[in-house]
């Protein structure tokens, strides 16, 4: 049968812990452990108070930096460096800055913190403890040989570290809300100096605003300087490759265009007035062919012909034709003077005819010139004109050229502008910060608050006790009260046996526990052994319990102890009853009954001896007890003999009880054979040590060889210990109202546990 299945034996307590009250039981084990918890806790306790005592106080001055996103235009030159936004992540930032390592470290040099015992840890002196502690390391060599010296100047820059270290931990920045003010606050062992420091960092820190513009101006004006040097000769070579390209192909200009253009603009004017020159000439040339043509002589004459040598011939002619005239008058056609002049008159019209051949070769000259003027300013033309053409393939990339020039002369221009706008304006920045109220020196310590550290060492105490308590609890396998017997078990709890010497009175016991539950037959101890009795009669309902089988998983839980001393309480109370030593490996009973028997149990199985010869009497208690031989050879398989079963049977027949004390289940397997053939198992459980796993296993193999599970039994209960579990276990949670009641006469308290 599965000892799950088994119902409450009377004994069992019914408390708050079987109905789930998880309170109560967490109540419970804190009762129990009370001194750890309070131990722990007082020392925790104790300590942040020591601490706290010795902790050198430190005073905190603080500075208010506030960030002005405001921007003074002072001129209208544009800050290389802007100002701060209005943008909450700027303030964020700023606060950050604030923080940073390098504004530390400015701190630390402008400070001379590294000179600063309370920074400088190599510059304090040692306490007498430390001294003597180096001292024992150094005599006994606990890290080996000494490390090879360190280069001095990293030893130098380790301890300029520490010191930044040391003062980034005694800083502290926040923002004040949303607004634009900032918090800085700094903790020093000295009010003054704490104070100091923390308006350093508030200057510093628009010095280094300041100092961030200014570089930043200085820098971009050197670029600037370093762009104009890159880009003068580029400037230089661009205009230059624009002005050869030009002269290479005839591009070179004058006001307003090239001098192809004015070439072409020029010829055009000059074939124009030759074009009229030559028409004017051709025009008096065909007048005067026409004129000749007409037949008339050189005295009607007019026009291209009508030149003053013949204006002037003609007068002549003139003068020369009325002298004839009155000549022949005179003197009649052949006076000589007559013919003098008719000859001058001749000479006179031949001249005149000469002079218009002349004057009309010199009018086809003129023509064939204009004529030549205007065909070589034609041809002149049209070479400009194609040359003009020709040249636009070439403007093409003289746009080019030139478009690149003036990109880069232009970026110059503008890059010389913003170089001498620069430089103008150093000198005139300004923080985008301002302190608006300075650290005072602090008249009363801010650190160690003595009375939050003493509530924080309460509520630590608080914590350990619990957290000692809850540790121990999750360490504890073992079962300490009935309800850890039925929740950890699921079997019925059949009682608790206390330890002899876990008195309430503080008196030692000086005798054995087979031997007090004789002598003190009344005592509290006697009383769990009739309990523990009580509890296995009325395990099985209907059904007269007589083979008891008791059994642990494990040796040393008392197990031998408990089955004699059960056996003297029911031997004092009247029955018959017998104690078999069941156990070959230890012959527990023997050491007990302080005997040592010819024959015994394995005698009596092997029929060399009868029962009647093994049985020994315990005449105090009046119990029986059958003990074993000291024997050399023990058969196997003893306990599974019919022998065993006829003597169970002869037991039982002239027995009331018949108890019978096992060896442990895990490492022996004889208590597995034998408990089907008892009536009922008793399973021992050392109170708070035997785990749980073991007890569980053990349970588990008795109930797969069919055994009869009655419960689970403690032993070695601390009855004092046991009593802070709660209320409901047995009598000792009531032990010190039990302690005052008096069964004897005489007056004298024999309940002495």
């Amino acid at each position: 049968m599965n000892f799950t299945s088994y119902t409450l034996a009377p004994s069992t307590r019914t408390s708050e812990l079987e109905r789930g009250d998880t309170l109560h039981r967490w109540l419970v084990v804190f009762r129990s452990r009370s001194r750890l918890f309070a131990c722990v806790a007082l020392v925790i306790i104790a300590s942040s108070a020591l601490v706290t005592l010795q902790v050198t106080p430190r005073y905190t001055a603080t500075s208010r930096v506030m960030i002005d996103p405001r921007h003074h235009e002072v001129s209208d030159i544009p800050d290389v460096l802007g100002g701060l936004g209005n943008d909450s992540n700027i303030i964020d930032t700023e606060v950050r800055i604030l923080e940073s390592r390098s504004l530390a470290e400015r701190v630390v040099a402008a400070q001379k913190l590294d000179q600063d015992p309370e920074f400088n840890a190599a510059l304090r002196r040692p306490s007498a403890a430390r001294a003597a502690l180096a001292g024992l390391i150094g005599e006994l060599d606990l890290f080996g040989p000494t490390p090879p010296q360190v280069d001095a100047r990293l030893q130098a820059l380790e301890a300029h570290e520490a010191v930044v270290d040391a003062a980034l931990s005694r800083l502290k920045v926040h923002r004040a809300g949303l607004t634009f003010v900032i918090d800085i606050s700094f903790q020093s062992e000295d009010p003054a100096k704490a104070a100091r420091i923390a308006n350093a960092f508030a200057n510093l820190y628009l010095t280094q605003q300041l100092q961030e513009k200014y570089e930043a101006t200085q820098q971009a004006t050197l670029w600037i300087e370093h762009r104009l040097a890159d880009l003068q000769p580029k400037v230089a070579a661009a205009a230059t490759a624009v002005e050869t390209y030009k002269a290479q192909h005839g591009l070179l200009e004058t006001v307003g265009s090239t001098l192809t253009q004015q070439e072409v603009s020029n010829l055009n004017d000059q074939l124009a007035v030759a074009q009229a020159a030559e028409a004017a000439a051709e025009a008096r040339l065909q007048t005067a062919q026409q004129a000749l043509a007409s037949g008339a002589d050189g005295q009607n004459l007019s026009g291209p012909l009508n030149s003053p040598t013949v204006i002037q011939l003609r007068s002549q002619g003139a003068e020369l034709s009325g002298r004839l005239a009155a000549l022949q008058s005179r003197y009649g056609p052949a006076h000589p003077e007559v013919q003098r002049a008719a000859r001058a008159l001749a000479d006179n019209v031949a001249q005149i005819h000469s002079e218009v051949a002349r004057q009309l070769s010199s009018l086809k000259s003129e023509e064939e010139i204009a004529r030549g003027r205007v065909a070589s300013l034609q041809g002149s033309l049209d070479h400009a004109k194609a040359t003009l053409a020709g040249n636009g393939a070439a403007s093409v990339e003289l746009a080019d050229l030139q478009r690149q020039a003036s990109a880069i002369s232009s970026l110059y221009d503008s890059l010389l502008n913003r170089v001498q706008q620069t430089t103008a304006s150093q000198g005139d920045e300004t923080p985008d910060s301002r302190v608006i109220s300075l650290a005072k020196s602090p008249t009363a310590p801010s650190y160690p608050s003595i009375g939050l550290n003493l509530a924080l060492g309460l509520l630590l105490g608080l914590a350990g006790g619990t957290a000692s308590v809850l540790l121990a609890e999750s360490l504890d396998s073992g079962l300490a009260t009935s309800a850890d017997v039925e929740r950890a078990l699921s079997a019925p709890h059949l009682g608790a046996i206390p330890a002899l010497n876990s008195t309430l009175t503080g008196k030692p016991v000086r005798t054995t526990p087979e031997t007090y539950v004789v002598e003190r037959p009344l005592s509290t101890f006697a009383e769990a052994f009739r309990n523990l009795r009580t509890s296995i009669q009325f395990s099985k309902i209907d059904t007269k319990v007589k083979v008891i089988l008791v059994t642990s998983s494990l040796p040393g839980e008392g197990k031998t102890t408990t089955a004699f001393c059960l056996g003297r309480s029911m031997g004092l109370s009247g029955s018959r009853v017998v104690v078999v030593d069941c156990d070959l490996h230890r012959r527990g009973v023997n050491r007990l009954l302080d005997v040592e028997p010819s024959v015994g149990l394995v005698e009596v199985l092997q029929g060399s001896a009868s029962l009647d010869e093994a049985l020994v009497l315990d005449e105090p208690s009046g119990a029986w007890f059958l003990p074993q031989a000291r024997t050399r050879h023990t058969p196997r398989d003893l306990f599974g003999s019919q022998a065993m079963d006829r003597l169970l049977a002869e037991l039982r027949d002239r027995f009331d009880l018949v108890l019978l004390d096992t060896a442990p289940v895990l490492p022996i397997a004889d208590t597995r054979v034998l408990a089907p053939k008892a009536d009922v198992v008793v399973f021992l459980a050392k109170w708070r040590t035997t785990p749980i796993k073991a007890v569980t296993l053990a349970l588990g193999l008795l109930t797969s060889v069919g055994a009869d599970i009655a419960g689970v039994a403690l032993t070695l209960v601390d009855a004092k210990r046991h009593a802070k579990y709660g209320y409901g276990d047995g009598s000792y949670y009531y032990y010190r109202a039990y302690r005052s009641y008096r069964p004897y006469p005489t007056g004298q308290n024999e309940n002495v546990l």
